[in-house]
């Protein structure tokens, strides 16, 4: 991956921008896997914070190899800081909640992210406002969210576990607001996830004595699946989509935003063998439709 400086800004996606989406989808689907197999032996709050101080590691060497500047001014050092407060948040609820219920039933509500950014937006982003199909997409997305959070009739429906992963999703939602309106949205990408890594690790490592022991049954796949989230994730996926944002079009982005949990509830029946209900795969057809036509803009007059 070369500096945004070296990119060509595109009109739209092309073949190499599409595998690139289906590629970080699939990453991003499978990490919601991970995460559930690290927090098996490492406790959930812990695990993120050794999450983010292992990728901070892995950016500071990618920093140093490739030769990023790290100044960054002090309205960008801020807007630097809101979003590592709001990366803190989104993952100590995200964590939490992938430890009491399912795979499923967390990234059906997670990956709904679209549909609170967008509702904020219509009122503080111009060019953003809710209008025609974008609108219709909402509402069938809302209303896959409360079929997912009415749906109480399995034994794995946790509503505290609901209510966490809904609120990882504002978190999320929050940190793309944050960087639309603050001058961080300027400083290189991989100085905005370092302040996310930093901040987070030290506020996670503090915080997570008060959720219990931090080890539980540790064993190797649990130390691999974390190094996997560490390096894998933070090199591999979170700069990924950061460059894909700065090269291609953030409407031809968001169109595969229904792809995440998609995979995410087929790998985990397929890899942790979670059962998929009825309720869950009507959940998840409400909000991938409500995903696919919030994603759809205008086209404009030429």
């Amino acid at each position: 991956m070369g500096s945004a400086k070296g990119m060509e800004r595109k009109d739209r996606l092309d073949f190499i921008g599409v595998s690139a989406m289906l590629g970080f989808a699939t990453l991003f689907a499978f990490n919601q896997i991970v995460i559930k197999i690290t927090i098996d032996g490492i406790q959930p709050v812990f695990s993120a914070a050794l999450r983010s101080l292992i990728g901070l590691v892995a950016l500071f060497i990618w920093i140093k190899v490739r030769g990023v500047s790290m100044h960054m001014t002090r309205g960008q050092l801020w807007g630097g800081v809101l979003i590592g407060f709001l990366f803190t948040f989104e993952f100590l609820c995200l964590f939490l909640a992938l430890d009491i219920t399912t795979v499923s039933r967390a990234s059906v509500i997670f990956y709904t992210m679209p549909i609170w950014l967008g509702i904020v937006a219509h009122f503080l982003l111009p060019g953003e406002r809710l209008s025609g199909i974008r609108l219709l997409g909402f509402v069938i997305a809302i209303c896959g969210v409360a079929w997912a959070f009415l749906d109480r009739s399995t034994g794995d429906a946790s509503l505290l576990g609901d209510v966490l992963a809904l609120i990882a999703a504002f978190g999320w939602a929050g940190i793309a607001l944050a960087v639309r309106l603050t001058p961080v949205s300027e400083a290189p990408a991989e100085l905005q996830l370092g302040c996310q890594l930093a901040i987070s690790g030290v506020v996670l490592l503090v915080l997570s004595p008060l959720f219990g022991p931090l080890i539980r049954d540790f064993q190797m796949i649990h130390g691999a699946a974390l190094m996997f989230q560490s390096i894998v994730m933070v090199i591999f996926g979170f700069l990924l989509w950061f460059a894909l944002m700065k090269i291609y079009p953030a409407s031809d982005i968001a169109s595969f935003s229904f792809l995440s949990p998609v995979l995410s509830v087929f790998f985990g029946w397929w890899i942790l063998g979670e059962e998929i209900h009825a309720q869950t795969i009507g959940a998840l057809i409400l909000v991938c439709i409500g995903l696919v036509l919030i994603s759809r803009r205008p086209k404009k007059a030429v």
